[in-house]
């Protein structure tokens, strides 16, 4: 009997919870100053995929003031637990009161399924009322953050891009928008793909204009629903700066398949996985090598745990350095981490340096992958088998550093000449230079004289 009771209230809660609508409107506080804005969310919940909203808002009466913005957005998601359809539409309104005091803002309608559903009327308090010139210099500045999202249904560690736009009645505040701030909370991880503005896009019938601030990934560590927080910046004017931020996100996060390989950690996307030896000599016992472990592809490359070297008596490691090449690709952040370790064998012979088993989740495909565990062969030479490999060039160019090292080689003294400056000026060879061009002038006078009574004569 009691079987039969928890069955019929299960039921019951099934029934009541199934094809639910839920519809509100809120302002953003409920008391204003005359140069403040009246922000209007009306939010329309669907729960159920037999819902279909047949009318759009119809907003009640707003003639005490002037709308300068509207817009609107609609979300899609599937409820993993009660495999449930969730439609959500989120509209926005911008409002300038007319008047000072108390205004009633009444109740949205909109008809689903042949019913229709209200909000709950509410009062709004206005101050005070600044006059034509100032209240319109103030809403000039008005600027508005939107976050948008088209995929809202991903795997964990699986990225989806967010757009960031902002908007404003006046296109020239849009340059104005600066320090853009993306979301940071432990259950995401963000990368930015690009802060490259877009063109402007111009009001349209009304609406605000429009451009495209940033774009970013965003990677969920956590399943379930993830609230993804606002994008804020900050618009600067002459006289002051504002902070503004943008609306939250909602994004439902699958949680991966069970049946996991062993070296499966947080990697997602996919990836390849190498380890080779740097080093130019030849390895030698008791001396250190350059051991680098590759983790190359594309996915939640930043974030992945890579696998590691894993301890032998036969070799000591040590911490790894790391070093990434990473940027934004097409589904996730593609390039490459190297992490290079400092290895030293404990012996000489054949030692093998392994690392961790890897494996990663492809998403395209949703199965896992098991890239095992990766193995460098070295064959570590003793003090005397690396000289005795040596070959004659070696040799001689070792002897010959040796020596240079250990044996004191005269050093030549060099001296520079330098041709000193004569600091005595001599009038005796001023003179005589005078003397000289002085007799020239005289003999070329008497060989015209003499060239001319020739030419009379």
């Amino acid at each position: 009997m009691k079987d039969k009771l928890i069955y019929i209230l299960l039921t019951l809660a099934s029934v009541i919870t199934y094809g639910q609508v839920n519809l509100s409107l809120d302002a953003d506080k409920t008391e204003y100053g005359g140069k403040d804005i009246v922000n209007l969310t009306i939010v329309l919940e669907l729960n159920g995929s037999d819902l279909v909203q047949q009318t759009g808002f119809q907003l009640p009466d707003l003639s005490k003031f002037n709308i300068i913005g509207s817009g609107s957005v609609t979300n899609t998601v599937i409820d993993p637990a009660t495999n449930t359809l969730i439609t959500q539409k989120v509209s926005r309104i911008a409002l300038e009161p007319k008047k000072k005091g108390k205004i009633k803002i009444g109740s949205v309608l909109v008809t689903v399924n042949n019913k229709i559903y209200k909000t709950e009327p509410f009062d709004v308090n206005i101050r005070d009322i600044v006059d034509k010139r100032s209240l319109a210099s103030n809403t000039s500045n008005e600027v508005y953050l939107n976050m948008e999202i088209e995929d809202r249904d991903v795997y964990q560690d699986q990225p989806t891009i967010a757009v960031l736009k902002v908007y404003s009645r006046n296109m020239d505040n849009l340059r104005k928008v600066k320090n853009i701030r993306l979301p940071q909370q432990d259950n995401i991880n963000v990368h930015p793909i690009n802060f490259n503005k877009s063109e402007i896009d111009p009001s349209d019938n009304g609406n605000m204009a429009s451009q495209v601030l940033a774009m970013f990934m965003v990677f969920p560590n956590e399943a379930g629903y993830v609230e993804v927080p606002g994008v804020s910046a900050s618009v600067s004017t002459y006289s002051n700066k504002n902070k503004i931020v943008s609306n939250k996100v909602k994004i439902n996060v699958r949680k991966l398949p069970e049946g996991a390989p062993e070296g499966f950690r947080n990697a997602v996307g996919s990836f390849n996985v190498s380890v080779y030896n740097i080093t130019k000599e030849k390895p030698e016992a008791k001396k250190p090598l350059n051991v680098v472990v590759k983790v190359s592809g594309e996915g939640n490359l930043p974030d992945l745990i890579l696998p590691k070297i894993v301890a032998s008596p036969d070799y000591e490691v040590f911490a790894p350095k790391m070093t990434s090449k990473v940027s934004p690709g097409t589904s996730g952040m593609k390039g490459e981490i190297l992490a290079n370790y400092v290895v030293i064998p404990n012996k000489s012979g054949a030692i093998s340096i392994k690392t961790e088993p890897f494996a990663f989740f492809d998403p395209e495909n949703k199965e896992y992958v098991d890239a095992g565990q990766k193995v460098l062969d070295v064959n570590a030479l003793s003090h005397d088998q690396v000289l005795e490999s040596r070959s004659t060039v070696e040799k001689v160019n070792e002897y010959t550093n040796n020596l240079l090292e250990t044996v004191d080689t005269p050093v030549l003294k060099t001296t520079s000449f330098k041709v000193k400056e004569k600091s005595k000026f001599h009038w005796s060879i001023l003179l005589t230079n005078i003397v000289i061009l002085l007799g020239l002038f005289v003999v070329y006078l008497l060989f015209k004289t003499w060239q001319k009574k020739t030419y009379i004569s």
